[in-house]
C-alpha cells in the first residue's frame, strides 16, 4: 500500500533526500498534510516550501492555518534575534507559504487527485488539531497526528467514526502512562500556585502560547474569582494575547461546556489576566506568570527562571511534557540545586519545582481504546520514547492480536492492503436471495426453518464490470452453449504384477464403498475412476467455476456443486490418498 502524500512532523534536522534524492518533490508527493499547529509538527513546512521548492497542495483545518503563522514566526524569533542560530525561514517565507495552504473542515472529504482521499476528524490535544484518514483505492490508513482521548477544560475528547484500515499510525507519547483523574492533579496545581503567592512569591509557569495556556488560565481565572484573590496574572508576550482572539472566535472547535458558557460569557475573555511587561521580572510582590515556551529551551521563561529560580519564595510549575536535555527535563529528574544553561552558566535553584501532568496527549489506556475501537489490520508506533513505545507494542500484539510495528527513523515497513471488487448483481439472482426455503425437523413438535441460500456466479469479464448471475443464467450472459460433463477422480494404480492390480483395486473399491456412501465407482484395466458428479461448464476463453480441488493425484473442477458434493469429493480424495 502507497498513501502518496506527506504528513509533515519536522524540525531542522529533518533529512527530506528520503522523500527524493533529486529534490523534485512535487512528482514525488501528492500533497502535504498538517494535524496542528506545535512546532514538531509545523515547524519546517516553510523551509519546504519556499527553499526546498515543494509547490504542490498543503492541508490543514480553518484553526491550524490561523495560528500556525503565529508559532512559525515566535519559533523563528527566538532561535533567530535572540539565540543567533541559522535561519531556516524568514518571516517573507511563513507569509508565502501559509497563501499556499487549503483550510478543511471536520469530516470533509478531499478528493487531492485521481486516487488519494483524505478526511479530517477532531483530535483534541489543541484547538484545530485533526486526525488524517487517507485512502488509495480500497487502502486506508489513520494518522492520528497528537490526539487526546479525554475532555479537558477547553477542548473535547478525539472523536471519530470507526473505519476499515489497513494500518493506524499512532502517536505514543506517553505509551506506558495511565492517568487518574484531573481533578486531584488540578487541585493540587491551585493550592501549589495559590500558596506560593500567599507567601509573597511569584509563580512562574512555563508554557507553550497555544493550547495549555489556555487551559491553565482558565483554571486559575475561575479559581481567582472564587477565592477572591488580587494578585495579578501575566502572559508574557503579545503571542498569547494574539492568540486568545482567535480562541474566543473558534468557539466550535471547543468542548461542550465551553459552548454552552459562551451563550452568557467567553470563556477565553480572562478576567484576571494582564500582558506582562519586560521591567516587572524585578517588580516586588506576588505573581503569576506565564511565559514561553514550555520546557525552558530558550526565550522568555527562561530569562525569567534565571532571575527567579534562586528564592525560595517563588515557585516553577511545569505543567507539560519536556524533552531530555531541556531545563524543563532536568528539573523534572530529581530537585537538582544548580542547573547547568546553554551557554555554559549556572544557575542556583533555591525555589520550588512542582509538576503537573496537564498533558494534551492520550495516556496508554487512551491508545489502546482507540486501536481497539478502530480494530486496524496493522499499527505503527510514532511519536515516543523506543522503551515505551515496545512496551506497548508488546501489548497490542498480545491483547489484540494485531501486528504492531516501531520503525527507527529512515526504516521502510511494508503491509498488504485491501482490495474489494465492485459488482452488479442480475434481477434473477437477488429474486432466488429472496426466495423461501422451508425446512422442517424430525422432533414430535413441528420446528419450520427458513434457511435462505443462493447459488451465483461471479462473471468477470475483460473491460467489463464484474457481475454476479444465477447459475441458471451463465450461457446467456456469456453467449455459450452449455456443456454437460462429467467430472470424475481417476487414479492409476501400479502393483508388482497384473494380479496384485487387480486385487488391489478391488480392495480399495470396497474400502471407498464402505466408507463414503452414494459413490458410482468404475474399474477400468488398472484405473480405478471414483464418482460422476455432473454439472454445467462453460467452455471457450472464460473461466467459470466455484473453485479448484488439487491434489497431487489429480484435480477435480466444481461447478455448480452443492457444499455435500464438495465434503464427498474431499472424503474419497482422502480415503484413496490412505489406502495407496
Amino acid at each position: 500500500m502507497a498513501i502518496d502524500c506527506l504528513i509533515l512532523g519536522a524540525g531542522q534536522e529533518i533529512d527530506f533526500s528520503l522523500l527524493s534524492k533529486t529534490g523534485d518533490f512535487d512528482k514525488e508527493l501528492s500533497c502535504i498534510i498538517i494535524t496542528h499547529f506545535h512546532m514538531d509538527h509545523v515547524g519546517a513546512l516553510p523551509y519546504f516550501t519556499e527553499v526546498c521548492g515543494y509547490n504542490g497542495p498543503i492541508y490543514m483545518s480553518y484553526p491550524t492555518k490561523a495560528l500556525s503563522p503565529l508559532m512559525l514566526e515566535d519559533y523563528r524569533r527566538v532561535m533567530v534575534d535572540r539565540r543567533g542560530e541559522e535561519e531556516l525561514f524568514t518571516t517573507t517565507h511563513i507569509a508565502n507559504c501559509m497563501k499556499k495552504v487549503i483550510a478543511l473542515d471536520l469530516k470533509q472529504t478531499i478528493q487531492v487527485d485521481q486516487d488519494l482521499q483524505i478526511r479530517g476528524y477532531y483530535a483534541g490535544h489543541v484547538i484545530g488539531a485533526v486526525m488524517v484518514y487517507a485512502k488509495v483505492g480500497d487502502a486506508a490508513i489513520v494518522y492520528t497526528g497528537d490526539y487526546n482521548m479525554t475532555t479537558d477544560r477547553h477542548l473535547g475528547a478525539a472523536k471519530i467514526e470507526r473505519l476499515q484500515l489497513d494500518l493506524l499510525i499512532s502517536e505514543s507519547t506517553y505509551a506506558t502512562t495511565i492517568r487518574g483523574s484531573k481533578y486531584p492533579r488540578e487541585r493540587e496545581f491551585l493550592q501549589a500556585v495559590h500558596k506560593c503567592v500567599a507567601g509573597g512569591g511569584k509563580a512562574l509557569i512555563p508554557s507553550f502560547a497555544l493550547g495549555r495556556a489556555q487551559e491553565l488560565c482558565m483554571l486559575l481565572d475561575d479559581y481567582w474569582e472564587r477565592m477572591n484573590i488580587k494578585v495579578p496574572i501575566y502572559f508574557s508576550s503579545g503571542l498569547t494575547i494574539q492568540a486568545n482572539m482567535y480562541y474566543k472566535m473558534l468557539i466550535s472547535w471547543t468542548s461542550q461546556n465551553v459552548k454552552e458558557k459562551h451563550a452568557t460569557h467567553n470563556p477565553f475573555d480572562f478576567k484576571n489576566v494582564k500582558d506582562f511587561d519586560r521591567s516587572l521580572i524585578h517588580a516586588p510582590g506576588p505573581c503569576v506568570l506565564f511565559a514561553t515556551p514550555g520546557m525552558l529551551c530558550a526565550g522568555f521563561s527562561l530569562e525569567v527562571f534565571k532571575h527567579w529560580a534562586p528564592s525560595p519564595l517563588n515557585l516553577v510549575a511545569l505543567p507539560g511534557y519536556s524533552v531530555a536535555g531541556t531545563v524543563g527535563h532536568k528539573l523534572m529528574s530529581g530537585k537538582p540545586t544548580t542547573v547547568d544553561l546553554y551557554n555554559g552558566t549556572k544557575v542556583d535553584v533555591r525555589c520550588k519545582i512542582h509538576q503537573v501532568a496537564f498533558s494534551p496527549h492520550t495516556d496508554a489506556k487512551g491508545i489502546m481504546d482507540l486501536t481497539k475501537f478502530l480494530s486496524p489490520k496493522n499499527v505503527v508506533l510514532v511519536h515516543g520514547e523506543k522503551p515505551s513505545m515496545m512496551s506497548l507494542k508488546d501489548k497490542i500484539t498480545s491483547e489484540l492480536n494485531i501486528p504492531c510495528f516501531v520503525p527507527a527513523n529512515g526504516e521502510t515497513v511494508s503491509f498488504t492492503s485491501t482490495t474489494f471488487i465492485k459488482a452488479t448483481a442480475s434481477d434473477t439472482f437477488l429474486k432466488s436471495c429472496s426466495s423461501p426455503n422451508f425446512k422442517f425437523s424430525n422432533s414430535t413438535q413441528l420446528h419450520v426453518t427458513d434457511q435462505r441460500t443462493a447459488d451465483g456466479v461471479l462473471v468477470v469479464e475483460k473491460n467489463k464490470k464484474s457481475k454476479i448471475v444465477h447459475q441458471d443464467e451463465v450461457s446467456e450472459v456469456l453467449n455459450e452453449k452449455n456443456h454437460e460433463v462429467s467430472l470424475a477422480y481417476c487414479c492409476p494404480v501400479k502393483g508388482k504384477g497384473e494380479s496384485e492390480d487387480v486385487d488391489l483395486i478391488k480392495e480399495l473399491s470396497e474400502k471407498i464403498t464402505e466408507t463414503v456412501s452414494g459413490t458410482q465407482i468404475h474399474e477400468s484395466g488398472n484405473c480405478l475412476q471414483v464418482g460422476s458428479f455432473k454439472g454445467t461448464l462453460c467452455l471457450k476463453d472464460k473461466c467459470v467455476h466455484r473453485s479448484e480441488i488439487s491434489s497431487s493425484e489429480g484435480v477435480f473442477l466444481c461447478c455448480n456443486w452443492s457444499v455435500a458434493d464438495l465434503e464427498l469429493g474431499w472424503k474419497i480424495i482422502n480415503v484413496i490418498k490412505q489406502n495407496l
